[in-house]
């Protein structure tokens, strides 16, 4: 799948934002494992990676109908601790006016964050952090 290899896990998502009154915040979620990331998971069969950031979009914080800015994609991968790698593809996506609706079991919290607060809250994954760096580069 996507040419990385077997012993590899494929996931989408997105750097989902919101501009309102001429402030842009960003959408964080606190995943049922305590830390915090942007929305994201696994591909599933059949899938392309856009199909996938949509459907989780959806699953995980229940937006509907963002729109993806084109000209931006950004690629991470990072070893998991059972010799795996890790491949994320993450999107960038408007979703202004709608209502954060975290899915009960798998995310604890879903917030919009101004840039500052969502770097600080992704810190601890230094290349998701960089992700966000990229989003708020391209976005001005």
């Amino acid at each position: 799948m996507n040419g990385y290899g077997k012993d590899a896990e494929y996931s989408c998502g997105a750097v989902l934002f919101s501009e309102e009154g001429g402030v842009r915040r960003y959408v964080i979620v606190t995943e049922a494992a305590g830390h915090c990331s942007l929305v994201k998971g696994h591909m599933e069969e059949g899938e392309s990676e856009r199909e996938t950031a949509l459907r989780e979009i959806g699953e995980e914080v229940g937006l509907r109908g963002v729109e993806f800015l084109p000209g931006f994609e950004e690629r991470v991968s990072f070893p998991l601790a059972r010799g795996a790698i890790k491949h994320i593809v993450f999107f960038l996506a408007r979703c202004d006016g709608q209502e954060l609706h975290p899915r009960e079991g798998e995310i604890l919290a879903a917030r919009l964050l101004p840039y500052a607060e969502a770097h600080r809250a992704l810190q601890s994954f230094p290349a998701v952090c960089g992700v966000l760096d990229k989003a708020e580069a391209f976005l001005g």
